[in-house]
């Protein structure tokens, strides 16, 4: 059974801008964190595989995806992705040697019957990056854009949430986020406030879609005055320096 409403729009996903691909680039040191936590896996199932970033951090890739638009942007060079949801995995117990959901368990119906059917495909780890959602407004863009950030935080599941589900051998790791990094999601920008100053770059993360035209503007017409006046500079200017930031972003590693 279906348990994603994707329709034409992919309204799970929210709406992403047509310069998605250009502005979410996989990121190598972000995925060399997820290659570290697959170990020497050689095969490895991606649930929620979208259009397939960070795949270049494992070997022989499965990629599971129900959206039918997210699959038809995959690059002809990976891996067909299978019509299948995290909930009912089409494979049997122990298939994989590591799974990993990147981005995704926040879209899922059933978080903790997704992680359970990874648990049981692989005979190795399963990693899941996302963020935290504890720490969602802990970023400066809660003072310009805070519905953005409230909706991140209601979507994205706890920590606990996902280790009951993976179980006590899970671990969790800070995911740094470097300064110049080429995966657009909202933290990416911590020293580098200008660049979401344009809508592409809003559009390219789904959250964004979930406000309407009048917070946006609000936001584009804060943000601005504060990086003119040097408030923005004042309270934050010291991010522009900063090689790395520790925000929301984890990975959390669970051994078999």
């Amino acid at each position: 059974m279906r348990t994603f409403d994707h329709g034409a729009d992919d309204v799970g996903r929210g709406v992403l801008a047509p310069a998605h691909a250009s502005l979410r680039r996989p990121d190598e040191r972000i995925a060399h964190v997820i290659a570290r936590a697959l170990g020497d896996a050689r095969t490895v199932l991606n649930v929620g595989a979208g259009t397939g970033s960070y795949e270049i951090a494992a070997r022989t890739i499965t990629a599971v995806e129900p959206s039918l638009a997210m699959r038809a942007q995959r690059p002809a060079q990976l891996a067909t992705a299978i019509d299948a949801v995290a909930e009912d995995l089409p494979f049997t117990d122990g298939q994989f040697d590591a799974s990993m959901t990147l981005f995704s368990v926040h879209q899922w119906s059933d978080v903790e019957a997704g992680l359970r059917e990874m648990r049981r495909v692989t005979r190795g780890p399963v990693a899941v990056l996302t963020c935290d959602p504890a720490r969602v407004r802990d970023f400066w863009l809660y003072e310009y854009a805070p519905d953005v950030l409230e909706t991140e935080a209601r979507r994205y599941p706890s920590l606990d949430r996902i280790t009951a589900a993976l179980g006590p051998t899970t671990t969790i790791q800070p995911v740094p986020v470097p300064l110049d990094c080429t995966d657009g999601f909202n933290e990416a920008y911590y020293g580098r406030p200008e660049l979401l100053l344009n809508p592409a770059a809003r559009q390219a993360c789904s959250a964004w879609s979930f406000i309407d035209d009048r917070a946006r503007q609000d936001f584009d017409i804060s943000l601005r005055r504060a990086l003119g006046s040097g408030a923005w500079d004042e309270a934050f200017g010291h991010l522009r320096s900063r090689p790395t930031y520790s925000g929301s972003l984890v990975l959390l590693r669970s051994a078999p």
